[in-house]
């Protein structure tokens, strides 16, 4: 019942497959839940509207392993065909993306592309490498994994285990020569004519026959929301929403009431912790961050001279760099952003604590407050009390010295009942 619903639903909101025979999709993106769920939704859409093939452009430098695995499984478990393709020219399929390849049911290359380098890397949540043991562990598991996917697909089962274990990486003709992928292929259409008619076995053993004549490839590209969160994984932005977020709150708490710094930090704080979900974040980092913030907070309580706010730049530039500590290049900030970003909110911060301060020591001009030490003129005699005029207003006043009329007073306390204390303003 559930899969009658599926492709009622299918048919229904996503017309371009119905009918579609071969579908393309394209992943030129690190391999993590956002390309998972691209692949992954792109196989149940093609079996639900009994597709022939699915063609998958890789260019990736690779990414995670859980979600290689969750991409692997889906192509394993797929009734139908998925031919890996590394495009266009010069592209690649790394580490992760070649598991990936590795477990299609065809692995294409175009010319002038790789292969391989998929030796593990991992790190603990703490930002610091694998010990020995632990990667070896953890290269022995991989290495295990790519030979089962080698074995049953019927490809080089040494390469690929070498291309874990020493690193190794391949040219499309070095692939080919040595049984790794099935052909170099300058078009899809290179593909499927290699595959037309050809008997094509499947995983699990069984045995198809493809008729790809003349049959239409249909893109299939990404949605508006997966494309959309695919933007903001990316590690640059994630790390300058994190900035905006703590900025934006930061300037909220010490001007309450503004709104807008508010309401556009939490919603940059929230897309940026969506991010962390996906990069690998070392949370000592991130700890160091929120101490720079708090650090410049306090420099509006405790005259530190400076100290609180240098402190506060150096961990903001050191938790910065240690904040997303990723194996692979492309999950990692580059250090063009994070030196300015870091330095440039450092300032900002330090600059509206010194707006605090300055507020903070500069005299009140309006209210009780500001009527304390202003000067005026008796306009009666004060002996004690009279009238003064002060601040462009009459005021009854009291001295506890006389004060003759036309002579200079200086206000020095402000009553409750609207009534003033004055001095003699020394001449």
């Amino acid at each position: 019942m559930l899969k009658i619903i599926r492709t009622l639903f299918l048919l229904a909101f996503v017309p371009s497959l119905c009918g579609a025979s071969i579908l393309r999709i394209t992943v030129n993106a690190p391999i993590h839940p956002i390309t998972s769920e691209y692949i992954v939704r792109t196989i149940r859409s093609a079996e639900a509207t009994n597709a022939r093939l699915i063609i998958m452009a890789i260019n990736t430098p690779g990414g995670l392993d859980t979600s290689m695995r969750e991409i692997i499984e889906a192509i394993v478990n797929s009734k139908v065909p998925v031919a890996a393709y590394v495009s266009p020219s010069g592209a690649r399929s790394a580490s992760a993306g070649f598991f990936i390849g590795i477990a299609c049911d065809i692995y294409a290359m175009a010319p002038g592309t790789n292969t391989g380098a998929a030796h593990p890397v991992g790190i603990s949540i703490t930002g610091q490498s694998m010990d020995k043991t632990m990667e070896e562990k953890v290269t022995n598991d991989a290495a295990s994994y790519i030979k089962t996917l080698a074995e049953k697909r019927g490809r080089n089962i040494q390469m690929a285990e070498d291309a874990v274990r020493k690193s190794l990486s391949y040219t499309e003709q070095e692939a080919l020569k040595g049984g790794l992928i099935d052909l170099v292929a300058k078009s899809d259409r290179d593909i499927i004519d290699f595959l037309d008619g050809r008997s094509l076995k499947r995983f699990g053993g069984d045995v198809v026959t493809l008729s790809l004549k003349g049959e239409e490839v249909v893109d299939r590209p990404m949605t508006f929301r997966q494309r959309f969160l695919l933007t903001i994984s990316n590690p640059n932005l994630a790390y300058i929403l994190l900035m905006i977020g703590l900025l934006g709150l930061y300037f909220e708490f010490a001007h309450p009431g503004a709104i807008l710094p508010g309401v556009l930090g939490g919603i940059s704080l929230l897309l940026a912790v969506f991010a962390f979900q996906i990069l690998p974040i070392n949370y000592v980092g991130l700890l160091l961050i929120i101490l720079a913030v708090a650090l410049f907070i306090l420099e509006v309580k405790v005259h530190s001279y400076g100290m609180l706010s240098l402190g506060g730049i150096v961990s903001m530039v050191i938790g910065s760099m240690m904040l997303i500590d990723s194996p692979v290049p492309e999950l990692r900030p580059s250090l063009r952003i994070i030196i300015p970003v870091a330095v440039g909110i450092s300032l900002v911060c330090i600059f509206l604590v010194t707006l605090v301060v300055r507020a903070q020591a500069r005299r009140a001009v309006t209210g009780r407050e500001g009527m304390i030490g202003e000067v005026g003129t008796a306009r009666t005699d004060l002996s004690p009390s009279g009238k003064v005029f002060v601040h462009g207003e009459l005021w009854e006043a009291e001295s506890d010295q006389p004060v003759r009329m036309g002579e200079k007073v200086r206000v020095v306390e402000v009553e409750k009942c609207l009534k003033i204390k004055v001095k003699k303003e020394k001449t």
